[in-house]
């Protein structure tokens, strides 16, 4: 029988239950391909300036971008969840501007968004459910502050990161997030987390104690030039299209292509 609609409600049901899998998408057909595969979440990612943009960061990310993607995304009508991510300075100035600018993105079609923080991340959240918008928590690593802390950290290494993962994973909880992303953090810090929480933690490079995982596709498909150390390519499609490309250049080249089949006349010929 197959399986209705993702919900919010229905990842939090997983928790302890079923492992959730997570997976970023950032656009119409890409989208299709994932959901056909059954994951359980579709994450319009800020990671797609990197990814797709070729920026150095997330942080040139505009709301713009996000909304132009989550709207691709979102036409493919998946049956998996979409979670927007609110890029750098779309939910940090006021509280206001939080709410408006995830309510952009719900209308371009995400069912709930992303925000990175913590403890101080607190009244936004609370703003945003108060509005009717699902939010996912992002903790550990959070790559839009990656220029407080000297790059793309591995963070829970010392006791005081690992308080302040916890008491953030607490007070997200508080303020009604429905399940968090935990990213390069330690895996027993991870675990830790999980245990201490009613909802579901997502992984990303945080171990295999989490209730879900999440990799950017890029990285799984062997495209990206430099994977992160967690992440794991299950294909290289980067030799498979250049090869693919390579030989349609080739048949052109000697005027094999196009072949009879790919073309007709007006008239035809005598």
């Amino acid at each position: 029988m197959e399986r209705g609609k993702v919900t919010v409600r229905d990842v939090l049901k997983m928790k302890g239950k079923e492992k959730i899998a997570m997976i970023t998408a950032y656009d119409y057909a890409s989208a299709k391909l994932v959901d056909a595969a059954g994951v359980d979440i579709i994450l319009v990612g800020d990671s797609v300036g990197m990814v797709v943009h070729g920026l150095d960061s997330t942080l040139p990310v505009t709301m713009d971008t996000m909304l132009l993607h989550v709207s691709s995304v979102a036409r493919a009508k998946p049956r998996a969840l979409v979670v927007g991510d609110m890029p750098f300075l779309s939910y940090e100035v006021s509280v206001e501007e939080a709410v408006r600018n995830a309510g952009l993105l719900i209308k371009a079609g995400a069912e709930a968004v992303k925000i990175e923080g913590g403890s101080e991340m607190v009244d936004v959240v609370k703003a945003l459910v108060r509005a009717g918008i699902p939010v996912m928590g992002h903790i550990g690593l959070n790559p839009q502050r990656a220029l407080l802390i000297g790059g793309y950290r591995r963070r829970g290494l010392k006791e005081p990161e690992r308080e302040k993962i916890l008491n953030d994973a607490r007070e997200l909880e508080k303020a009604g997030v429905f399940s968090v992303v935990i990213e390069y953090t330690a895996a027993d810090v991870a675990e830790e987390v999980t245990r201490e929480v009613s909802i579901p933690t997502i992984c990303i490079g945080s171990g295999p104690h989490c209730d879900g995982q999440v990799l950017v596709l890029h990285d799984v498909l062997g495209l990206t030039d430099n994977p992160p150390p967690f992440a794991r390519v299950y294909v290289d499609l980067k030799n498979t299209i250049t090869s693919a490309v390579k030989k349609y250049v080739e048949e052109v080249k000697k005027g094999l292509f196009p072949a009879r089949e790919h073309y007709f006349y007006s008239t035809p010929p005598s």
